[in-house]
């Protein structure tokens, strides 16, 4: 087979790799890839959410498959495109990327549905939505804009001072551009988080291993919300019997309701959990792969993920038995010096290999470009450092063992990864 894979981060890499250990797999392109991935698949320079671009490249190289790994371009439909053209796509159409693509929707379905998650309202004025906060006078409080924002339309606001920037950036100064033309305030609720990423073909649900993301930039989980910093998993606080509650109340109970609403969900769904003194409550909803959890989630998967892969776009997940290794995995994220805001580019990174890895762990490179056969960094995250143990802390022994001999000017990295897990 050959398979395109649309998008350019730790994510596409992580997945290309697992990919690629399958002799079924004869050919991997990527678009537009990064650096690293340039050292596991043949990358174009078509940008993700180009679809007629990506569309003439799966044609002109002859994919069998298109994987959409990323939140934009499955907002925009492109997997809806692809199977129109005569070319088979993993990934939820347009209208079941919604689940991510709009927090108004997704809160709306779980609402109807009963599935449990923060109270919330929805505003599209900053006015009526602090008359709200005021009246409910319980902090922190939580603002999110409606649409996709790179991870970073989330405030957890600490008083009504915070709160008030958060409205004002997005509904009147326009932070997030139609992203942010509505906000859903919710209640902010307490306990360990969960990620748990499900395969799903629309109608059968197989839960991955669980991990849990770190999302503050800085230890102890203190300055802004990133894309994630660090993954574990499994994750510890996730028991046999939270889980099996979680399929009961959350996992088919969403599956459910997206047939319900015309809109079956047929590829990877990603839920964001709270463990909360009152039971597992739903934080957030992805239409795809999380970032970074696919890191450590995918390094545990025993059987062959093209596999699984062409179960759920055939609609044949049910016909799958799919294994686990037992074992524990690590991943600790170096970023730029001042992400998730200002940061360079261009800085030359040491440590690595010609092939962008490093002896006994798995390198998946997020932000990188190569200069003149040297690889350098080209984002925010720049590269996820993947540690395999018997033990988490095995796990990230070997992880950050491997991360104090990588670095690059600025180089800011998590100390604590996986600390709240021991």
């Amino acid at each position: 087979m050959t398979i395109l894979m649309v998008g350019s981060g730790g994510r596409e890499h992580a997945l290309i790799r697992k990919l690629a250990e399958s002799p079924r797999v004869t050919r991997l392109i990527c678009a537009p890839g990064n650096g690293g991935v340039a050292c596991d698949a043949e990358c174009f320079p078509v940008s993700a959410d180009d679809l007629p671009g990506m569309l003439a490249l799966a044609r002109r190289e002859n994919a069998d498959l298109v994987f959409v790994a990323p939140d934009d371009p499955l907002a925009l439909g492109m997997v809806d495109m692809f199977p129109a053209n005569g070319i088979r796509a993993f990934g939820p159409s347009k209208a079941a990327a919604r689940i991510e693509a709009s927090k108004v929707f997704a809160k709306g379905i779980m609402a109807k549905y009963g599935i449990p998650t923060a109270e919330y309202a929805v505003f599209e004025s900053a006015a009526d939505a602090l008359t709200y906060i005021k009246e409910k006078g319980a902090f922190p409080v939580v603002v999110k804009a409606d649409g996709l924002a790179l991870g970073k339309g989330v405030v957890i606001a600490q008083d009504l001072a915070e709160a008030a920037a958060a409205l004002r950036a997005m509904l009147e100064d326009g932070k997030f551009g139609d992203s942010g033309r509505r906000v859903v305030v919710e209640e902010f609720l307490t306990g360990p988080e969960v990620s748990v990423l499900a395969f799903t073909d629309g109608v059968t649900l197989a839960p991955m291993i669980s991990s849990m993301d770190h999302k503050r930039a800085l230890d102890g989980d203190l300055g802004l919300n990133t894309g994630g910093m660090g993954t574990v998993a499994p994750n510890p606080y996730y028991t046999q019997e939270i889980a099996a509650e979680c399929m009961e109340k959350i996992f088919l109970p969403t599956v459910r309701a997206m047939q319900n609403e015309g809109c079956p969900f047929a590829g990877c769904l990603y839920f964001g959990l709270m463990l909360t003194p009152n039971g597992p409550k739903v934080i957030e909803y992805n239409a795809r792969f999380g970032d970074p959890e696919t890191q450590v989630v995918l390094p545990l998967l025993d059987t062959p993920l093209i596999d699984i892969v062409d179960a759920v776009v055939d609609g044949r997940l049910a016909d799958i038995d799919i294994k686990w290794k037992d074992a524990h995995a690590a991943c600790v994220v170096l970023a730029s010096g001042g992400y998730p805001e200002k940061y360079g580019k261009g800085k030359v990174i040491s440590g690595l290999n010609a092939d962008g890895q490093a002896s006994n762990v798995e390198i998946f490179h997020a932000g990188t470009a190569l200069d003149g056969g040297q690889f350098v960094t080209n984002g925010g995250r720049v590269l996820g450092v993947m540690g395999v143990g018997d033990t988490l802390a095995a796990a990230l022994e070997t992880a950050y063992c491997a991360v104090e001999k990588i670095s690059f000017e600025g180089v800011h990295y998590r100390t604590d990864i996986g600390k709240k897990c021991s």
